[in-house]
């Protein structure tokens, strides 16, 4: 299975701190947000990836290369205009495949979930991993039904990882969507399937939660 990391967008709530850096090169301890995702994609198995690139894209192509160095093999698929995730990911199938599903992951999350579990998975749509609401996002966007049939709720949230065919992002006719544009619909007619995971995650969309997920990782709580 192939990977899509997603490194396309501004980050704007981060404020000063992605005025000259792009959000995916952030830190947590040593190690860049995107660069976690590499060794655990690596250690994985995953070591085929497409990375989308858009603002300040040159810096992450000029700091992860062509991958070897990380044991992998990145190729770019660079946007000349911000086409959001969904037409992100359409864009990334030319390099990525239209025909098996890829692992998807928004490269400014910090998790523990082990990618093993989906590697071998082959929805007709999506596989969605979902989380516990997190304080900035207490609505939640979906619910997990006994079979595991992902389901539009107030329950939980979409983490950011997930298994993608190619057939759920072909249908939009616009160039630039968002993933969640496709995923609802899905969800609201059954056509989705997920799980929870209950380990750490954190998505780091502001300063003050970069800064927290820091603490955690200084307290052991994110590895």
């Amino acid at each position: 299975m192939k990977a899509l990391l997603l490194a396309a967008g501004r980050g704007e709530r981060m404020g000063a701190l992605t005025h000259n850096c792009p959000k995916p090169l952030l830190s947590i301890g040593k190690e860049r947000l995107i660069e976690r995702h590499l060794r655990r994609l690596k250690a994985a198995g995953v070591d085929e990836i497409v990375v989308n690139l858009h603002y300040l894209g040159s810096q992450i192509k000029e700091q992860l290369g062509d991958g070897r160095s990380y044991g992998v093999r990145i190729v770019y698929s660079e946007e000349t205009s911000l086409l959001d995730t969904g037409g992100g990911a359409r864009q990334a199938l030319s390099l990525l495949g239209d025909a098996a599903p890829f692992l998807m992951i928004s490269s400014d999350v910090v998790t523990d979930f082990d990618f093993r579990a989906l590697t071998q998975l082959t929805p007709d749509l999506a596989h969605l991993v979902l989380v516990k609401n997190p304080l900035h996002h207490p609505t939640g966007d979906f619910a997990l039904n006994p079979m595991q049939a992902v389901l539009r709720g107030s329950e939980l949230t979409y983490s950011g990882i997930g298994v993608i065919a190619p057939a759920l992002i072909l249908a939009p006719t616009k160039a630039g969507f968002a993933m969640r544009e496709v995923l609802f619909p899905a969800a609201e007619k059954g056509l989705l399937t997920g799980c929870i995971h209950d380990g750490y995650w954190s998505d780091v969309g502001t300063p003050d939660r970069l800064q927290s997920t820091q603490a955690d990782f200084e307290a052991g709580l994110c590895r």
